[in-house]
């Protein structure tokens, strides 16, 4: 191959045809093969997550504003200060859904989740909270919205809905180990070749 010095650049001359360009530097594929790898876990990492959760006003009271979000595992609630939208200090939480007590559990980010007390639940239930806080109890309540295309005789997704969420996460992890392996042969059989 014939190299040519033009204004301190080395340039290929055209006539030798087929080879490698002497001014292009090779990119470490170790380096190609880490972005691959990062890139691969932070979209499994985000197929993994659920999706935010959205919120809309369900009761008020003149302290406290009841937020609710229906889930495939219950009704998701974020009590907030009617003004300001902070979260309230909860000392004490009960829930019904349409008469009946459901489990609450507290969730890191502040807001709540009272699962479905039973497996068949109305389209559109009955939510009632009493809540303490400050001293004080409040009871709110009201109608949980029907989902679209809900029919009267709705009825509550089962534990199976939760399974299909974990069935998703394993199918993103299987994704990503693929992509590794894929990675790791190209970058092998590439390094095999120089």
């Amino acid at each position: 191959m014939r190299v040519a010095h033009r204004d301190g650049i080395l340039a290929r001359d055209p006539g030798g045809a087929g080879a490698p360009a002497v001014n292009m530097t090779s990119v470490p594929m170790v380096r190609t093969a880490w972005l691959m790898v990062v890139l691969a876990c932070a979209l499994a990492s985000a197929a993994a997550q659920s999706p935010a959760v959205s919120f809309a006003p369900l009761a008020r009271s003149a302290l406290v504003t009841l937020a609710v979000a229906r889930e495939p595992a219950g009704v998701a609630l974020r009590l907030e200060r009617a003004g300001g939208g902070t979260l309230v200090a909860v000392t004490e939480l009960t829930v019904a859904i349409d008469g009946k007590p459901a489990t609450v559990t507290a969730r890191e980010d502040g807001s709540w989740l009272a699962a479905w007390p039973s497996a068949e639940t109305a389209a559109a239930p009955r939510v009632e909270v009493t809540v303490g806080h400050d001293g004080i109890h409040e009871v709110l309540s009201g109608t949980l919205a029907a989902p679209a295309g809900a029919s009267a005789a709705h009825t509550a997704p089962s534990p199976a809905a939760g399974a299909t969420l974990r069935e998703h996460q394993q199918l993103a992890w299987w994704i990503l180990n693929i992509v590794v392996v894929l990675i790791a042969v190209t970058a092998l059989s590439r390094r095999r070749k120089t």
